[in-house]
């Protein structure tokens, strides 16, 4: 399967403009014959727009964009991958969804670990322990940016099934390194192929830094970007996941009766 990421900066508080910029995006992606194209957490509306200005723009995961994005899918014929600022429920959670080429709405995940006050100021945590959707016989797990950086949530989505883990994400500097190198990290580990999907440019202060990339389940790029806006592509192939696992047999040979403590809280044990 072919995906595509679409690294760029987006228009901060623009939904419309941010509407035209994934239409454009899908077009060329589809053009390439991907058949996934994978944008930056919170595309929608920015990222580092400050509370109110992401609760005026929150929208439910049925909503105006996200009908409008299903109507770009099947205007170009390629399944989207997207971050919004979702109300739900009384509560505005940072959210990713995917709307097949058809229009219908495959997945729908609420990051589950908040950075900073830049996330607990404006979204609740999602509660979503796994969420999986299936594309073409490809079970892809979703992550959102900081989400990727606790070990536990690659792992309980490989436990699940998922062979590929897609993670729209506004990683910023001086964060490189989870780029660079924590990434690749997650894929070996886990023995899945891990798409990054960052933002670049400023926003309001903060500098994201790029990056983004595909990482096979042998944690080698099969695309990276750099700093400035791109879109970059990979083929993702089911052979190269069969092979890698019989190397890394990780997942094979654990141990579970060991691990049992890392998931106490503390003073669950007294």
């Amino acid at each position: 399967m072919k995906i595509a990421i679409y690294q760029g900066p987006g228009t901060a508080l623009d939904v419309a403009a941010n509407l035209q910029t994934l239409s454009l995006q899908a077009e060329r992606a589809a053009r390439e014959s991907a058949r996934l194209l994978i944008a930056p957490e919170m595309i929608l509306s920015g990222y580092n727009i400050g509370p109110q200005a992401i609760a005026e723009r929150a929208e439910a995961s049925d909503g105006p964009s996200a009908q409008a994005i299903a109507d770009i899918a099947r205007q170009h014929g390629i399944a989207i991958l997207y971050g919004y600022p979702e109300r739900a429920d009384g509560h505005i959670y940072n959210a990713v969804q995917l709307i097949e080429r058809d229009g219908k709405r495959l997945a729908n995940y609420r990051k589950t670990h908040l950075y900073g006050d830049i996330d607990r100021d404006a979204f609740s945590p999602g509660t979503d322990e796994t969420v999986l959707a299936n594309l073409d016989g490809w079970r892809i797990g979703l992550l959102i940016c900081y989400d990727v950086e606790f070990p536990e949530n690659v792992r309980r989505l490989a436990l699940a099934g998922a062979d590929f883990v897609a993670v729209p994400t506004a990683v910023m500097s001086p964060y490189d390194f989870v780029a660079s190198h924590m990434v690749p990290t997650r894929a070996v580990e886990n023995q899945v192929f891990v798409a990054y999907a960052n933002r670049c440019a400023s926003e309001n202060g903060l500098e994201y830094i790029g990056l983004s990339c595909v990482v096979g389940p042998d944690g080698k790029d099969l695309a990276r970007a750099e700093r400035d806006e791109t879109l970059i592509f990979a083929d993702l192939e089911h052979d190269l996941l069969d092979h890698w696992r019989r190397v890394y047999s990780y997942l094979a040979d654990r141990n579970p009766a060991l691990y049992g403590p890392l998931a106490e809280i503390e003073g669950d044990s007294k």
